[in-house]
């Protein structure tokens, strides 16, 4: 079973994309900013990030650098979601390895497992 760490401040949005990816066989462990989602992909050990850009204290931005630093958990797969569609923020999370920016607003959740499962294969 792939596990995901879901990084997402939004409580009730977290556990919706949380309770969709365990009903389509993932297993999900959540976190509620930046740092704390850092110190989850240490102990978790996560296959693929699933990460709010927008993020109290630091954001998405910072959590990727800190997460391309560490050589335990520099290669996992990490896909963005947000509703922050800066072309600079963009490029940057781009430079940083996501596989994707996805735009919330214009993804169903089902349509956001899809993708991912191609990142899983």
């Amino acid at each position: 079973m792939k596990k995901i760490l879901i990084v997402e401040d939004e409580k009730m949005l977290a556990e919706m994309y949380h309770d969709r990816f365990v009903q389509a066989g993932f297993k999900i462990v959540m976190a509620y900013s930046a740092e704390e989602g850092i110190k989850i992909a240490l102990k978790e050990k996560p296959d693929l990030i699933l990460l709010d850009i927008l993020l109290p204290r630091e954001n998405g931005i910072g959590f990727l650098a800190k997460l391309r630093q560490n050589p335990k958990i520099a290669s996992t797969k990490v896909v963005a979601f947000s509703n922050y569609d800066d072309p600079t923020t963009r490029k940057e999370a781009m430079e940083f390895g996501v596989k994707e920016y996805l735009i919330k607003t214009n993804y169903t959740p089902q349509e956001i497992i899809k993708k991912i499962k191609t990142y899983l294969k």
